[in-house]
């Protein structure tokens, strides 16, 4: 009989909270802790009543048997296309914040499982603390830990924070033309093989979403995303390609630059990132800001310019900017009793797992090896090491191919391999690849898309284990 199966991930960090998925006859219940679990379910048709072929799956979140959220989606077994629902695509499943907890959930609406891409659909669900005071409670003031280096954090992050929404990007599409549209989804160097195989009249309709498909790595608030313990985050400051500008209804300012693709605007973040700071009193930030991949039509700031913007964010503010030096040989004490919450380096030499074969992948498995080779070999003399979890599907010809055919705003390439890369990589850090990192020199940076709570959950069990 027809049916279309749905991948169910879950990590629960909390006690007392169950995770249940259910499909028409079928439950799944978890209650395991700190553990990436993986389940199948599926919606088949024979459980379905007479020529009915659309079934619910739901997943429900519940503490000491009371109910914190209850999403669903009607899928049709037959095609498989989502129907109604809380979670047809990405914009509908922003974290939930309830209680002292939060919830990050997604969805990943899978086709047939042309290109390798899965052809079941996927929801993860990550159920953790609220992270927004994380740095207090792993080193409190006043405590041995608060004494130690700063250098000696792990810290989570959210890769490409500029790319959370296509608020940007969709106000520069207005009034662009063909040729301008062109240009920027060029920038991305992944686009080029298909981009001859478009219209020009498709092209301008399915602009957006290809852009969505190709460049938005994060799918919650900056707010939401503090509190879920990000503390570290690269920026690409700069302004629109000039073509794009001059018909653009925004402000020729600093924007995160995804190639050509504009996101979050600078000021906006750093604003962000000094109201979290000035409410949460011991929490400590690090902005790096990079330009890989922005294209040299693209002006950047200098120096000046970029200190511009900080000085007007912070201006009334009880927070001073901290920089590389501060952070490689100050404590955690030092830097909060001298205000230096917020850090701010340029281009700083770092090392990464990341390898554009390896990580053009859709299982993981080139990613476990890379990350764990990298741990047997802890890394020296570098002020940050990055531990990148997540897979650049997008680099895969086929995958990116089949993406802009079919590109909608809910089958994004990135969220497709976000769960299955997951459940294999964190793991890793709660063992001996997690205890050897922690042997590196300098900040350990774990960077994840559409961050979630189990992310930032094993990145500050390994700060504990770190300091500790």
């Amino acid at each position: 009989m027809p049916s279309k199966g749905v991948l169910c991930f879950a990590y629960i960090a909390v006690p007392g909270i169950e995770i249940e998925f259910s499909v028409p006859k079928t439950t799944i219940t978890k209650r395991d802790q700190g553990q990436y679990t993986r389940d199948h379910l599926e919606i088949d048709t024979k459980h379905l009543g007479t020529f009915k072929f659309s079934g619910k799956f739901t997943f429900k979140v519940r503490r000491d048997g009371r109910e914190l959220t209850n999403q669903w989606v009607d899928i049709n077994a037959l095609t498989g296309a989502l129907e109604n629902g809380t979670m047809k695509d990405m914009e509908q499943t922003p974290s939930i914040l309830v209680e002292d907890l939060i919830i990050a959930y997604g969805f990943y609406d899978a086709g047939p499982g042309v290109a390798g891409l899965p052809k079941q659909h996927q929801c993860y669900v990550t159920v953790t603390k609220n992270y927004s005071d994380w740095m207090r409670d792993v080193a409190a003031p006043g405590s041995p830990k608060a004494d130690k280096p700063f250098n000696r954090m792990v810290l989570p992050s959210a890769h490409d924070i500029g790319m959370n929404s296509m608020q940007t990007a969709q106000a520069m599409l207005q009034r662009a033309g063909t040729e301008t549209i062109k240009q920027v989804i060029r920038s991305d160097r992944n686009a080029l093989p298909v981009m001859s195989s478009l219209s020009d009249k498709t092209i301008n309709a399915i602009a957006p979403d290809i852009i969505r498909g190709l460049a938005i790595t994060q799918k919650d608030s900056l707010d939401k995303i503090l509190a879920l313990g990000a503390r570290y985050f690269e920026f690409r400051p700069a302004k629109c390609l000039r073509r794009m500008q001059s018909v653009s209804p925004l402000e020729d300012t600093w924007y995160f630059q995804h190639g050509a693709i504009p996101g979050m605007l600078y000021k906006q973040f750093l604003h962000d990132i000094v109201v979290f700071l000035s409410q949460h009193r011991d929490e400590i930030v690090v902005v790096q800001n990079r330009w890989d991949g922005v294209p040299a039509d693209c002006p950047r700031p200098n120096d000046d310019d970029l200190r511009r913007v900080l000085d007007e964010v912070l201006q009334g503010k009880d927070i001073q900017v901290g920089n590389l030096d501060d952070m490689m040989r100050k404590s955690v004490k030092d830097l909060r009793n001298e205000k230096k919450r917020l850090i701010v380096t340029r281009d700083v030499n770092q090392i990464s797992n990341y390898d554009d074969a390896a990580n053009a992948t859709l299982t993981g498995e080139t990613i476990v090896t890379a990350i764990s080779n990298m741990a047997n070999q802890a890394p020296k003399g570098h002020p940050i090491v990055f531990v990148q979890c997540q897979a650049t599907a997008t680099n895969i010809r086929d995958v990116i191919i089949y993406s802009v055919f079919s590109a909608d705003a809910s089958t994004s390439p990135i969220l497709a391999t976000k769960p299955v890369c997951d459940a294999k990589i964190l793991p890793l850090f709660k063992g001996e690849v997690g205890r050897k990192l922690g042997g590196s020199e300098g900040v350990v940076v774990v960077l994840n898309d559409f961050f979630d709570g189990a992310t930032a959950d094993v990145a500050i069990s390994l700060c504990r284990e770190r300091l500790g």
